[in-house]
């Protein structure tokens, strides 16, 4: 994924048919090591084709799959025999108690990006 991520950096930057080098180049300069197998690989799979025309393609498979979906709606909610039953409900309900604010993260001494 990596790998493919930096491709299109560079596509997006205007280098249309990056090399291996390329890529090694912007993992590098972010701190990570490309393994050149799957580099390979990636390179191959898309050697002499738009990148453009490869993601157009994939959304109309993507669109499709099935995603899931609501999942059908719940049951309705139980009728009170009495006027009052929903007002009783709602009475009944406990209040809830306000949200303590979350603990900064400097008490762990040290930060995200450290």
């Amino acid at each position: 994924m990596k790998h493919l991520a930096a491709y299109l950096l560079l596509g997006i930057g205007g280098n249309t048919s990056p090399s291996a080098d390329d890529i090694k180049g912007v993992l590098s300069s972010v701190g990570i090591d490309a393994d050149d197998d799957r580099l390979d690989k990636l390179i191959s799979e898309l050697e002499g084709k738009d990148i453009q025309e490869l993601i157009a393609e994939g959304s109309t498979k993507l669109a499709s799959v099935p995603s899931g979906g609501g999942g059908g709606g719940g049951a309705a909610a139980p009728s009170a025999a009495a006027g009052g039953g929903a007002a009783a409900a709602e009475e009944k309900a406990p209040e809830k108690e306000p949200e303590k604010e979350e603990e900064s993260d400097e008490d762990m001494g040290f930060g995200l990006f450290d």
